[in-house]
Formats: structure tokens, sequence, C-alpha cells
């Protein structure tokens, strides 16, 4: 069942997702969800802050990830060990600050050490769209946004479409978990 997709003004949002303890059925479940509310949302990355669950677990869709993937990647309390020193920019959207985008400046490449849905440590390296994608849901977690990567003459332009998102969410606001 997908979830409802948290949009920009919302606390929770802004929280720093606490560390996955317990890898059982419920997890795998939950993250099946995020999937479909991922897809439902013609999203390419999601995280569990966005759905209203502040825990550290993201979901990336598979063509985001490589040609050869044929699944979403899930990852469980991820965490970036290594940056490259080359950076980018490149344009972003997030699906809880709908119709804004921005070129955002990131690094091409990440180490990232994470959990599998069973709990068995996992590192990898990422680099192009599936290391942006990383790291954007990783921010996330972390209680930080794209929007929060940029200038403040950008952030400017975007401060009425960021305030009418923010009352919508406002008058959305289910119960934060």
């Amino acid at each position: 069942m997908p979830h409802p997709i948290r949009l920009y003004g919302d606390p929770i949002l802004r929280g720093h997702a606490r560390e996955v303890e317990h890898f059982d059925e419920d997890l795998r479940a939950f993250a099946e969800e995020m999937v479909t509310s991922m897809r439902e949302g013609a999203g390419i990355g999601l995280a569990a802050p966005q759905v209203g669950r502040s825990i550290r677990l993201i979901v990336v869709e598979a063509d985001a990830v490589g040609e050869d993937e044929e699944e979403p990647r899930i990852l469980v309390n991820p965490e970036v060990v290594a940056l490259s020193k080359e950076r980018s920019l490149f344009e972003e959207g997030c699906l809880s600050i709908p119709g804004v985008r921005a070129e955002v400046e990131r690094p091409d490449a990440i180490t990232v050490r994470f959990r599998t849905l069973d709990g068995k440590g996992a590192e990898e390296r990422a680099d192009g769209l599936y290391a942006r994608v990383l790291q954007h849901e990783i921010d996330h977690l972390n209680g930080r946004l794209f929007v929060d990567h940029l200038g403040l003459a950008e952030r400017n332009l975007l401060q009425k479409k960021l305030r009418e998102i923010r009352e919508r969410a406002a008058d959305a606001s289910p119960a934060s978990s």
C-alpha cells in the first residue's frame, strides 16, 4: 500500500532519522510500500521520512542504479564514507517539493556503507546518477533538503513556491511518527 508523500514544511523532513535496529518482515513490507509510493510519485528515490517514518531507510529505482539493474535498491542505515573530489552540477527535484527544480552541485562519486534488508553489512562505490540519488536521499535522513544546497539568491527566487508548498503541507499535516 502506498503512503502519501510528506511535503516541504512537514517537520518530519527536518528531523534526523533513527537507525534501524530490527530487520524483520515489517521492515521488508515497509520497504516494498516505499517502492510503490516512489513509483506512484514517478520518483527515482525515496527516503522513509518522506512517507512519515523517521528511520534510516531509502529506496532507489533500478534504472537510476544502472542499466543492468532490474530491481530497486534498498539501503538500510546508509552512510557516505568517501566522496570524490570531482563535482558537477545537475538539476534535481524532489517528491516532497513538487514543481521545484534547481541545479545542485554534488560529488560525482561516493562510497556508501549500509545494511541490506536482512541486516547484512555492505559497501559499494556509486557514480553518476546513482551517486547523486544516494546523496539526495541520505540528506533526507539527516533532515536536509536539496534546496538547502542552493545559494541565497537561488533560494530567494524559490520562496513563493516553497511558501505555497509549506501551506499545503500544513493543511495536509498527518501526525508524524
